[in-house]
């Protein structure tokens, strides 16, 4: 991937994604190659062994970790039942690794939120309380996969469990979720905000009301429901 790396969109990069002290992405280093690229390459290379990409999981290089959750997408689609449980598995053993809003966002729902399909939601439960950001938000973002087939359960339960968060990535990430609900069943987004928005976030409630009326977006921001 070396030959692919920019200096300047590294530079970019680095900022857009807050890897300063102190930041969400502390610490985090990129190449400087753009994501159709590494999609490019993820196409490719789509026959990696399990091993190679979980190798390439382990890369301080945040675009070599963002190919290797491209490739294990693929495999995943691709997959027999023991295959997905090992990739499902790979995954959640590996969220250290996954540790930024493009590469959770990117793949919760076509790994987790697909293989939670049909099973036991309890492991969003674990990961929605735990104290990694990034294994709250993948709980989060797991649930698109539920709401892609019309299951708004967990989407409004973990939702109503991160109320008291302290994250704003969390807040974008469920209120995001809640207006995904909404493009779908307006009528239980508009319960759940009934319930809980004057606790909500200011962000969380910003990003589920994004596509209502602008008066009613008002009445929301100002309590008057």
């Amino acid at each position: 991937m070396v030959h692919l790396s920019n200096p300047d969109d590294a530079a970019f990069l680095q900022g857009y994604f807050k890897t300063g002290p102190g930041q969400y992405g502390e610490g985090d280093i990129f190449r400087g190659i753009r994501v159709p690229a590494v999609r490019k390459l993820a196409g490719k290379h789509r026959h990696i062994s399990l091993e190679d990409a979980d190798a390439l999981l382990h890369s301080p290089y945040h675009e070599d970790r963002l190919l290797a959750l491209l490739i294990l997408m693929r495999k995943y689609g691709a997959a027999d039942e023991a295959g997905r449980a090992a990739i499902y598995k790979l995954y959640l053993g590996r969220t250290n690794y996954i540790n930024n809003w493009d590469l959770v966002d990117l793949s919760a729902l076509h790994i987790v939120g697909a293989h939670l399909e049909g099973r036991s939601r309890k492991p969003l439960y674990i990961l929605a309380r735990s104290k990694i950001i990034w294994e709250r938000r993948i709980a989060v973002l797991a649930t698109f996969h539920f709401i892609r087939n019309g299951d708004f359960s967990d989407s409004l339960k973990i939702a109503a469990l991160l109320l008291t968060d302290k994250e704003d990535l969390i807040h974008k990430a469920a209120g995001w979720m809640l207006r995904e609900v909404g493009k779908r069943d307006q009528k239980k987004e508009e319960l759940f905000l009934l319930n809980h928005y004057r606790q909500m976030p200011r962000t969380m409630l910003r990003y589920a009301i994004e596509r209502f009326p602008a008066d009613a977006r008002r009445k929301y921001l100002k309590g008057e429901i």
